[in-house]
């Protein structure tokens, strides 16, 4: 049987939701020339994959985080799988705001929260790791025991992993870089010889000697 990171690697290589480009890199908001671009929205208008990605969730939580009472998705991208996998698991769901409102009650965290209870936050992509430490933050500071957070995808940086021991959060992603990297590979989406460069890419973005495998 397939085990789960293979076959989520394989459903985002499908729908392009994770895109390997090696030879005409993206380009971030940042500036930094990226071999990869991913964008796990798709995973919702794709219903066999969807399935896929939120009975993942569900088991990995239950799996991970046996003890959660309440999921908070991540603003905006996390907020449909959070109710997604809400709905699978009879959990109640809530999503926090990248900033609070200007308006009526002002709020940053959207549905009931309860101080003490244990949330599981749902992110679809761990980078850098900053904007889902900002939200388990905004619940610690509402109360909340946040147990960690689930995720679809990991670029495991460096940075990220630092970031997020330093702030104590657990992450448990369904797929990583260097999976969906491999199966690309065999799934003949890229060269063999390009899982070296995206791994160099990976282990530091910053470093532009990828691009053109080192030529």
């Amino acid at each position: 049987m397939e085990n789960i990171q293979t076959l989520i690697a394989k459903d985002l290589l499908s729908i392009q939701a994770v895109f390997f480009r090696p030879e005409e890199p993206f380009t971030w908001a940042s500036g930094i020339k990226s071999p990869v671009y991913c964008d796990n929205r798709l995973t919702l208008t794709a219903p066999a994959v969807r399935n896929d990605v939120e009975n993942a969730l569900a088991e990995t939580i239950r799996r991970e985080y046996p003890a959660v009472e309440v999921l908070m998705g991540t603003s905006t991208a996390g907020i449909a799988h959070a109710a997604i996998v809400g709905h699978i698991m009879g959990l109640p769901m809530g999503y926090v705001r990248s900033g609070s409102k200007d308006h009526g009650r002002q709020n940053q965290i959207e549905g009931r929260l309860e101080k003490g209870q244990k949330v599981v936050v749902v992110e679809d992509l761990i980078s850098t790791g900053g904007s889902v430490i900002e939200v388990v933050n905004v619940l610690r500071e509402a109360g909340a025991d946040v147990l960690g957070v689930v995720s679809i995808f990991t670029y495991g940086m460096k940075k990220g992993l630092e970031r997020l021991a330093a702030a104590e959060v657990k992450n448990v992603s369904l797929t990583n870089f260097d999976v969906i990297a491999q199966v690309a590979a065999e799934e003949k989406y890229i060269k063999p010889e390009d899982i070296a460069r995206l791994i160099a890419f990976r282990d530091n973005p910053s470093d532009e000697s990828w691009i053109g495998g080192n030529k």
